[in-house]
């Protein structure tokens, strides 16, 4: 063999010297202790990923179950209120009116009418007040359409076709009204 085969051949088990921290040569025995340390400590670290991995991918498919379940039943109590108002609404159109009975029965509809706007306030609705003169408030308004006007001032609410509501902080679906304008001067 060459000098240059010996440079090239890979070291045996028996020519490598172990070092320690300091540069003197090691025990071998301490050597394969620590190694066998690590080597036990990786397998601990990758046995607590793999646990805690587990754990988030449970984790992970509870939330989602809990979402599609929040999704699927979330309005269960507002459907189970709202039942009662539809058994009074029943009962309404069961009864006869009669000329006798029409005060009664506009009572008991608007009796009706407070329950449910009753059930909607507890559940965070409530109606935004959309009145005739009110200022234009795109916000909380959808024009329909504008008109002339001289009973209220230009760019105020002039009729109010449908009413406005808020789930809590946020519109559920704005005021239908009529916008007045200034009147078109004649020319005479």
């Amino acid at each position: 063999m060459s000098t240059d085969d010996t440079d090239k051949k890979s070291p045996q088990k028996d020519d490598i010297e172990i070092e320690s921290i300091g540069g003197e040569p090691a025990d071998a025995a301490a050597a394969n202790g620590e190694l066998k340390a690590a080597l036990d400590e990786a397998a601990k670290w990758k046995n607590d990923y793999l646990y805690l991995r587990a754990d988030f991918d449970n984790f992970r498919k509870g939330v989602i179950k809990e979402r599609a379940d929040l999704l699927k039943y979330g309005s269960e109590r507002l459907i189970s209120e709202l039942l009662g108002f539809l058994d009074t609404v029943d009962r309404a159109l069961q009864m006869s009116i009669t000329p006798e009975n029409v005060g009664q029965f506009k009572t008991g509809i608007e009796m009706t009418a407070n329950e449910l706007k009753s059930v909607l306030e507890r559940f965070g609705v409530k109606e935004l007040s959309a009145v005739e003169g009110q200022s234009f408030n795109p916000a909380e308004h959808e024009a329909l359409n504008s008109e002339e006007s001289d009973a209220v001032a230009p760019g105020h609410v002039l009729r109010v076709y449908r009413k406005a509501y808020k789930l809590h902080d946020r519109l559920l679906r704005p005021a239908q009204v009529v916008v007045a304008k200034a009147p078109a001067l004649k020319e005479g």
